[in-house]
């Protein structure tokens, strides 16, 4: 089902498409390929909505720092000095974070207008990110396919192919708040993560990877996340073909788990704590799925290298209960 949700400056219709599957309602704008509401029950079968997003359009062009839901592109997370290197030539990308390039640039996939088709239990969203769009090489055809399975679970599937050598490492960002509303400060996360990359003040991967051994980054128990987070861990299964579970976030209040599959090798932790108005600091979780952060950069991490004849793929999906 789809409605019309608020227009562009240039005139340009944006849409909202509504999954509905085994009790879960999952709502998606053509705008940012942008999860704008999840809602699941509780363990009382009471509903509310466990994403952060705006109720209208205009909250989205007004705030478009935090990535609420949308989908980023092409190349999620940061790229240390907004360079990388490629086939013996150096590719300048926008800077905007800054000297870094953070999720795509100025105008990344998250603030883009996408095609939207259906199809089974689901959506398919398609573009075309011209070759030299925010300084990254190839001319990239992409599709994200959001779809709801008989449990529920929503399922985030990506393709993309290049006519040119190329980078992409694509995640949504979505903020979780299993409690509906208020603080995550009780929320309690699992990982599948035995090693960290380190970062500098830039937040920049220093290149090596840390054992969580020790640490506080080592959530292979249970405990409760805090703030403070802003890094990938890498995680024990690596590259995966299909999706292997390697999270699970739990809210003790509402007794609501989410639990997290993917076939990347990384998973960013942010505890927005730096989160704006109309949001309180620490008001979600985000867990991106993606390769690791400045991975053009560093040969020794998974490669994020795209090639004609190639296709990339990922695939992440986000399962409901509660307990």
């Amino acid at each position: 089902m789809s409605e019309l949700f608020g227009t562009l400056s240039d005139g340009a219709a944006v849409h909202r498409w509504t999954l509905e599957r085994a009790g879960v309602q999952v709502r998606v704008l053509s705008y940012g390929g942008i999860v704008q509401s999840v809602e699941v029950p509780d363990r009382d079968g009471r509903t509310a909505d466990v994403v952060l997003g705006f109720p209208g359009l205009e909250g989205y062009l007004a705030h478009p720092e935090p990535f609420l839901g949308a989908l980023i592109g092409r190349y999620a997370n940061r790229i240390a000095g907004g360079r990388f290197p490629l086939d013996g030539r150096t590719y300048a990308l926008e800077q905007n974070e800054g000297t870094n390039s953070l999720h795509g640039g100025d105008r990344g996939f998250d603030k883009r207008l996408w095609e939207v088709a259906p199809v089974e239990h689901g959506i398919r969203l398609t573009r075309v990110s011209p070759h030299g769009e925010e300084g990254f090489p190839g001319r990239l055809e992409v599709t994200a396919t959001y779809t709801l399975d008989a449990s529920g679970a929503l399922h985030i599937a990506y393709t993309a192919v290049t006519d040119a050598p190329t980078v992409v490492n694509l995640t949504n960002h979505s903020y979780w708040n299993l409690s509906g509303s208020g603080s995550t400060g009780g929320h309690e996360l699992r990982l599948a993560a035995s090693r960290y990359t380190p970062v500098g003040a830039d937040l920049i991967p220093t290149g090596d990877l840390a054992e969580v051994a020790g640490t506080r980054f080592d959530f292979r128990r249970a405990r409760e996340v805090g703030s403070g987070y802003d890094h990938n861990l890498v995680l024990d299964k690596g590259v995966t073909t299909t999706p292997v579970e390697v999270a699970e976030l739990h809210d003790p209040v509402s007794g609501r788990v989410l639990t997290v599959s993917t076939t990347e090798p990384g998973l960013q932790l942010y505890t927005a704590d730096h989160l704006g108005a109309p949001f309180a600091p620490g008001a979600g979780i985000a867990l991106e799925t993606q390769h690791f952060p400045d991975s053009p950069n560093r040969p020794r991490f998974p490669s994020t290298g795209l090639r004609p004849g190639e296709v990339f793929r990922s695939e992440t999906v986000y399962g409901f209960s509660a307990r």
